[in-house]
């Protein structure tokens, strides 16, 4: 559907709700020949009629209607986010004037935004600019130190980064109406996740869907939330928050997962039976970051004993880079069971028996709480949650 022109689209509404384009000109403002011309090159971009014209009106077709529900969602939430600024940008404000402010948002620096857009940096000065005009305030404070958005204008942002994504997965939808594979799913994968879930999940995508293409990425899990919610990531896998991080996101629990203290065949703890936590502080330890549920745990076996914890810790949360480490020291590490599951198997790392239950973590699935994920999306979802069944189940 692109180039995207959001007049266009509040068009395409005004007439799939009143049924007539004399209707939808009066509403919008515009001559019948307007909505004419702006329904014909929406219907060139979308790939076919989106309306079925009867002398009694105009009725959407199958593709009318799920351009119909995405343009909805996409612009109840922009012109809402434009009208708290001003509600004149409900009228004036342009996708290109949008997609120049959100890149302004995100580097606070008009080179940058323009290097980010692949523009010249007056044009995106020059849309600032407008857009601010129109607004008849300020959307950025100017200081020595960069370009910071106001509070307004970064939720004007947020809602534009969603508003867009709804625009692309209503292009994902078309082409699956059409039969064909088109946009991309972007998972955000905590350590444990791309280890035991992700790979089985992938494939069993991959043999109904070949060509859709699959983005995995990892990092810390505040930057992948934080992408969750701007509409760049469609969901995380991984160790799910208690408390629930914010609102606006769902966490869907697909299985249990205990931690395990792992140590390389030959360590000389190994074959001493019980560990005591004594003994442990003493040690050094590759464990999981601050702030995952994973380190939480492990902080607490001591704190709950009012022991230190070890003053030796390398903070990693790769199984590979923590096999490493331990497979050429006499380090601990402290990590899912599921997640050195492989290296347990194949004897290149042993458990160490510290004679202690740990609570379970629950794993799961984050997403969007008005999230409405496209067939594709769908399709991958359901591989995740028979994943995370068959690991619950041999975990039984």
């Amino acid at each position: 559907m692109k180039p995207r022109n959001l007049r266009h689209f509040r068009v395409f509404l005004a007439v799939a709700d009143l049924g007539t384009p004399t209707a939808a000109a009066a509403r919008c403002g515009v001559s019948q020949p307007a909505i004419t011309q702006a329904l014909s090159r929406l219907e060139a971009a979308a790939g076919g009629a989106l309306f079925d014209r009867r002398r009694k009106g105009f009725f959407l077709t199958d593709r009318g209607l799920l351009v119909q529900s995405r343009l909805r969602r996409g612009m109840e939430r922009l012109d809402g986010a434009l009208a708290q600024v001003a509600p004149r940008l409900v009228l004036t404000a342009t996708s290109a004037q949008l997609q120049a402010l959100i890149a302004m948002v995100e580097t606070q620096n008009f080179t940058l935004a323009a290097r980010a857009l692949g523009l010249a940096q007056p044009t995106v000065h020059r849309a600032i600019t407008q857009i601010e005009r129109e607004a008849g305030r300020p959307l950025f404070d100017r200081s020595a130190f960069g370009v910071v958005a106001t509070r307004p204008c970064r939720d004007l942002a947020q809602a534009a980064r969603l508003a867009f994504a709804e625009f692309d997965q209503g292009e994902a939808e078309l082409a699956d109406h059409d039969g064909r594979e088109v946009g991309r799913i972007v998972i955000g994968a905590l350590p444990l996740a791309r280890s035991v879930i992700l790979p089985e999940a992938i494939l069993g995508f991959r043999a109904r869907r070949p060509k859709t293409i699959i983005a995995v990425l990892d990092g810390p899990y505040d930057e992948m939330l934080a992408g969750l919610r701007r509409g760049e990531i469609d969901l995380i896998i991984g160790a799910l928050r208690d408390p629930q991080p914010i609102a606006d996101v769902v966490q869907e629990p697909l299985f249990n997962d205990q931690l395990a203290v792992l140590v390389r065949p030959g360590h000389p703890l190994a074959g001493r039976g019980t560990v005591a936590p004594a003994q442990l502080v003493t040690q050094s330890w590759a464990v999981p970051r601050r702030g995952t549920p994973a380190r939480t745990q492990f902080d607490s076996l001591f704190a709950a004993r009012g022991l230190p914890l070890p003053d030796s810790i390398v903070e990693c949360g790769s199984v590979l880079l923590m096999r490493e480490l331990l497979r050429q020291s006499d380090m601990l590490g402290c990590i899912s069971g599921q997640q050195a599951g492989a290296e347990l198997r194949n004897g290149l790392l042993s458990t160490l028996d510290i004679g202690i239950d740990w609570p379970g973590r629950s794993i799961g699935l984050t997403y969007r709480r008005d999230w409405m994920p496209t067939p594709g999306q769908r399709l991958m979802l359901g591989e995740l949650r028979r994943a995370g069944a068959e690991v619950a189940e041999r975990s039984a």
